[in-house]
């Protein structure tokens, strides 16, 4: 599904110092699967997240998607690449306070070109899968923090990516609402064969994992089942 290929990345500091922060990780990552990165913080969980994801370029390195070499796509090219092929969900929802849950999830697949009317019956479907059926028209801010983070699940879903990311899904939820987009992703995999790679402290979601990472002073340390 997705293999890393020797991936540095560095930054500098306001002192000028160079900070590594991934120092050549190569992983394979298996379809429909949940593989987790755990870590300290500061281990580089994130950055190598974003970097297999195409949210962020590494220093050197190659990441392939289903053989397609991201690094060699223009900016243009891995944007619309992205919205095609990989979902996001972050710890925080980040969905557009001004739209509903059924908008908030037909619009990146109206972004791909897809109609309104097709959009928004697509939507009302993942919604419902999601378990969202009867919030189809309430803002964000009328949605609990679960229902809030249902809704970002679904959005990933929109354009039925090859993979979806997530970084700490469950970081900003209480333990029932965590429990539950745990069991929601657990769903997902098994039943709509979905992949899944996603970066957590939450032991709950680790134990559910089929596979772990742990990366540990910029380096692959361990992976295990």
């Amino acid at each position: 599904m997705l293999k890393a290929i020797n991936l540095v990345k560095s930054f500098h500091t306001e002192k000028k110092v160079n900070l590594e922060i991934l120092k050549s990780v190569s992983l394979e990552i298996e379809s429909e699967k949940i593989s987790v990165i755990i870590g300290a913080s500061g281990a580089g969980k994130s950055t190598l997240l974003h970097i297999l994801g195409g949210l962020d370029r590494p220093d050197t390195g190659e990441v392939f998607l289903q053989d397609n070499n991201l690094f060699t796509m223009s900016d243009e090219k891995l944007a619309k690449f992205r919205n095609k092929n990989i979902g996001f969900v972050f710890q925080f929802h980040h969905l557009l306070p001004e739209f509903t849950a059924i908008e908030n999830v037909a619009i990146p697949q109206m972004i791909n070109g897809t109609s309104l009317a097709k959009a928004s019956a697509k939507a009302a479907e993942i919604l419902e899968v999601v378990g969202l059926s009867d919030r189809l028209h309430h803002k964000p801010a009328e949605l609990s923090g679960g229902e809030q983070q249902r809704v970002a699940v679904a959005r990933a879903l929109a354009n039925d990516p090859a993979i979806i990311f997530a970084d700490e899904p469950t970081g900003n939820l209480d333990s029932v609402n965590s429990e539950s987009v745990h069991e929601l992703i657990v769903r997902l995999r098994d039943n709509f064969k979905k992949t899944f790679v996603i970066v957590t402290h939450n032991a709950s979601l680790v134990k559910l994992a089929d596979r772990v990472f742990e990366i540990k002073d910029g380096r692959i340390f361990s992976d295990f089942v």
